[in-house]
């Protein structure tokens, strides 16, 4: 599924499955927020199937990003600052920041899961 500002390859599952199952609601989010902030956003990680997500995250099978409702962003300084704060307003209910570090290791994770569906932690959190 094509959209303005990110690619199905930056969104697809890295394990080699070629799964891209992202949510067209959260997308669309994540575009209206790209387009405010008018800077790009490299996104490292968007959909992950279980599998995948098993071998690399703590979260397991059912982690955030197997939803298809989740990204992390390589952002850093100023940039970083203005997403977290404009992420909030757009309803993004898990923000995870990972700001220690090279630059190239630092990130912004986002995703609009609720403790109501069976995600319980921190609204921001950091890595």
């Amino acid at each position: 599924m094509p959209w303005e500002y990110f690619s199905d390859d930056e969104m697809r599952c890295h394990c080699g499955c070629k799964r891209v199952e992202m949510d067209p609601y959260f997308m669309s989010k994540l575009h209206s927020l790209r387009k405010l902030l008018e800077f790009p956003f490299l996104v490292t990680s968007g959909f992950r199937c279980p599998e995948y997500n098993e071998k690399i995250s703590s979260t397991g099978t059912n982690g955030p990003h197997t939803t298809g409702r989740a990204v992390d962003i390589a952002i850093s300084g100023k940039q970083a600052y203005l997403l977290v704060q404009y992420a909030a307003n757009f309803h993004f209910l898990g923000i995870g920041i990972k700001q220690s570090g090279p630059d190239e290791k630092r990130y912004v994770h986002l995703d609009d899961l609720s403790e109501k569906e069976g995600f319980p932690r921190p609204r921001i959190w950091s890595y």
